[in-house]
């Protein structure tokens, strides 16, 4: 990743390609994402939402055309939370810092408060439920003060009101800058309802290439 330049997009793609044998994934893909922005990148599974993400991530390589990758720190959010069992809650959130700065623990804890979980800091990953789980991931991503954000289908193994909970945890923490101005938000979606409130624009990928939607289907 190349040092953050003020000013400039945090990621631009200019007619970027990816094929994965014989199979093209991503064929002239043009695309910028500046920093606060919101967008939503929806399509079936399987057309290369994921690959599209590493490459606006820095940790793809396109074969084809140019990535501008002007990021320095990314938060992930899965569909599973991905936690170490052997990890308290709080290890977990400290995995992608430098758990030996005071900074960063102080930091981590107003996260895991932040999503609601600053009693659950010394629990393990198997003493907590599927949402609380999620809930980590979350303030996982958001410890490393991240200038993007990927919000890869958070939503998707949550059922009924822990869907809405979630959706609704992150629009408050996201919506209303309170990890700080600047991060940009990339979510990944399948589902209409699952789709950020405040998201400025959606995209669809679909046969390789990538199409900018009308609004009015926010």
């Amino acid at each position: 990743m190349t040092p953050l330049t003020p000013l400039a997009p945090l990621v631009r793609l200019c007619d970027v390609g990816h094929r994965f044998g014989e199979r093209v994934v991503l064929r002239n893909v043009n695309f910028t994402l500046e920093a606060g922005g919101c967008v939503v990148l929806t399509g079936p599974s399987g057309a290369g939402k994921s690959t599209l993400t590493r490459i606006m991530t820095g940790l793809l390589r396109p074969q084809e055309g140019l990535a501008h990758i002007n990021v320095r720190r990314v938060g992930f959010v899965f569909q599973e939370p991905r936690l170490l069992p052997w990890r308290t809650a709080l290890q977990n959130v400290l995995l992608p810092c430098d758990e030996q700065q005071p900074e960063a623990r102080r930091y981590a804890l107003e996260m895991l408060e932040a999503v609601g979980l600053s009693g659950a800091a010394s629990l393990l990953p198997g003493e907590l439920s599927g949402g609380m789980r999620q809930r980590v991931s979350l303030a996982r991503a958001l410890a490393v003060r991240p200038d993007l954000l990927i919000l890869d289908e958070p939503f998707t193994g949550l059922d009924g009101p822990l869907r809405e909970e979630m959706k609704a945890l992150i629009e408050s923490l996201v919506g209303a800058g309170q990890t700080g101005a600047g991060m940009a938000v990339v979510q990944v979606a399948h589902h209409h309802q699952d789709i950020l409130s405040h998201a400025g624009a959606q995209f669809r990928l679909e046969r390789g290439m990538l199409t900018a939607m009308p609004s009015m289907l926010l």
